[in-house]
This record gives C-alpha cells, sequence and structure tokens, in this order.
C-alpha cells in the first residue's frame, strides 16, 4: 500500500493562513522575497493572484515539514495547479527558494494577463458531455470559455470572460445544474488564454535546477507520474495554460496502489473528491487533523509495504 501528499490549488486560501506557522519558514521565505510574508494573507492582499499563490505555497511546506518531521515521507505527491509547487518541493525536485521567486513571477504574470473581467466558475451536477456541448455554443473571439477542470464524474470547473461564463451558468442552470459558482479565482486559468504568460514563465524556469524527483510525483495535467527533471520543467511552467484532470490524478493513485490520501492546507476539498474515488483506504485532510494523528498513519501505511 502507498501514500499520496495532495495540495490544493486556488480558491483554497482564507483570510490569516500564514499566521501561525513555524517562525523559521516564514523568515526563509521573506528573506527570499523581500517583504514580511505576514502581509500576504490579509483580506485585502489576498485579492492578488500572487499573494495567494505565495501563501499556497508556503503553507503547503510549512505543514508537509511539520509532518515529516516524525514521519516516513509519501511515496506520491501531486497539486492542484498552484499546488503542484509545493509538491515538487516536497518531492526534493525543486529548492524552496527557487519555488517562491517562481511562483511570485507565476502569480504577477497570471495577474496581468487578465487583470480583470475574467475567472474561473464551477459546474455541479452535469456530465462532462453535456458541459462541453453549453461551451461549444457559447464559446466565441468574442465570449471565450474552455473547460479547466475535471474534479470529479459531474464537478467541472470552466475558465473565460465573465460575459461568456455568465451565459454558460445561465444554460447549465437550465439543463439541471446543482450549482454554477464562480470561483475566488481572478484569472482564466489552465486554458489557452494563459499560453503567453506560461512561454515567460518557461524562459525563468531554465535558469533553474530541477532535479529528478525522490518520490513519485503526479501530474495533475496528464494524470500520470513525471519522472525526468526536463519533464517536471514543462510540467510546472505551463500546467497554468493546461487543462487540470484531477479526477483522473486521483485514480492514477489509487490504481497505484494508495490507500492513504492527506491534503495539506488550507482546506479539505481535495479530501471531498478523493472520497468518491477511494473504495478502500483513508482519505483526510492536514486541517482539523491532530498531528499526531496523521503522523501514525504515514508510519502505519509505511510499515504495510513489501
Amino acid at each position: 500500500m502507498s501514500s499520496l501528499f495532495v495540495f490544493p490549488g486556488q480558491g483554497a486560501q482564507r483570510v490569516g493562513m500564514l499566521h501561525g506557522l513555524a517562525p523559521l519558514i516564514l523568515e526563509e521565505a521573506g528573506d527570499v522575497l523581500g517583504e514580511d510574508v505576514l502581509r500576504l494573507d490579509s483580506a485585502g492582499a489576498l485579492q492578488s493572484t500572487r499573494a495567494v499563490q505565495l501563501c499556497l505555497l508556503i503553507a503547503g511546506v510549512a505543514a508537509a515539514r511539520r509532518l515529516l518531521e516524525q514521519a516516513p515521507a509519501p511515496d506520491y505527491v501531486a497539486g492542484l495547479s498552484i499546488g503542484a509547487y509545493p509538491a515538487a518541493v516536497v518531492a526534493g525536485a525543486l529548492g524552496f527558494e527557487d519555488a517562491l521567486r517562481l511562483v511570485s513571477l507565476r502569480g504577477e504574470l497570471m495577474q496581468q494577463a487578465y487583470p480583470q473581467g475574467y475567472g474561473m466558475t464551477a459546474i455541479i451536477g452535469l456530465d462532462l458531455a453535456v458541459v462541453e456541448g453549453l461551451l461549444a455554443q457559447v464559446h466565441s473571439d468574442a465570449t471565450p470559455v474552455y473547460l479547466a477542470n475535471i474534479n470529479a464524474d459531474n464537478q467541472v470547473v470552466i475558465a473565460g470572460s465573465d460575459e461568456a461564463m455568465g451565459l454558460v451558468a445561465e444554460r447549465a442552470r437550465r439543463q439541471g445544474a446543482g450549482k454554477a459558482c464562480r470561483l475566488a479565482v481572478s484569472v482564466p486559468s489552465h486554458c489557452p488564454l494563459l499560453e503567453v504568460p506560461a512561454r515567460t514563465l518557461a524562459q525563468a524556469f531554465a535558469e533553474v535546477p530541477l532535479k529528478v524527483p525522490s518520490l513519485g510525483y503526479l501530474s495533475g495535467s496528464r494524470a500520470r507520474p513525471v519522472i525526468g527533471a526536463e519533464a517536471l520543467r514543462d510540467d510546472l511552467a505551463f500546467n497554468m495554460c493546461r487543462l487540470v484532470d484531477w479526477r483522473g490524478t486521483v485514480q492514477s493513485a489509487y490504481e497505484r496502489g494508495v490507500r492513504l490520501q492527506i491534503e495539506l492546507p488550507p482546506g479539505a476539498v481535495l479530501t471531498g473528491l478523493a472520497r468518491r474515488v477511494f473504495e478502500q483506504g483513508t482519505v483526510i485532510a492536514f486541517d482539523g487533523a491532530r498531528l499526531d494523528t496523521l503522523q501514525a498513519l504515514l508510519r502505519e501505511e509505511g510499515s504495510r509495504q513489501p
């Protein structure tokens, strides 16, 4: 049996999420970024894509470090969108300092590309084929809208202009969608609209050393392991403009024998999604759980290895 750490994407952030973390990691991040990182998690600051992404990176790495102080490392890591960066850090493939600089740039590039009028919307309760049909009806040069995330069998996320998403959401409700709601994301992630900033980020990545992951790194875009450093470089740089197949990623982990999934902070959205896939085993979120309980689960799962 195997274990998996998963790291959430934008939308999971919350006010104050960095307060209470170990001072050492806050100082480390502040020294690299040249700013007081505790200012990144205020309500006002979290309107910024850059601040949100840095908060998710710092919180994920901090929690993983705490867990691994007295527990074996997981067999696999995976991250949804920006969550791929703390996943790569924990897998030993990307240095934390380099991750901070790259995520800072990533957030700025995404924010500058679409400062207003765009975003993402979750649609729950419709089959993928139905949503794809609605997208085909609405999408045009004037009203761009794309499939962005496949989170579960009946839960997808679309990205595009406010007008286009509004039209799709309205039609989705008429088709019987249980929910069609705008997410707390101010950019149209995981679609071709972000291809230009992704190429700029890839240029910055070319200057950063990456190592072969020491843990299994599951790509949230490809829903399979990425092994080589160059393939990982491509996966991280371009994941902002590629479809997220989170349903496939979790299914891939389960098929590889994962029976313990721990969701790193913040929140428990990925825990809820995994329960639909895990017929056996344990899915649990760091938030709301006892640290010693999580460490015991990791030790127990590790002891089952052949």
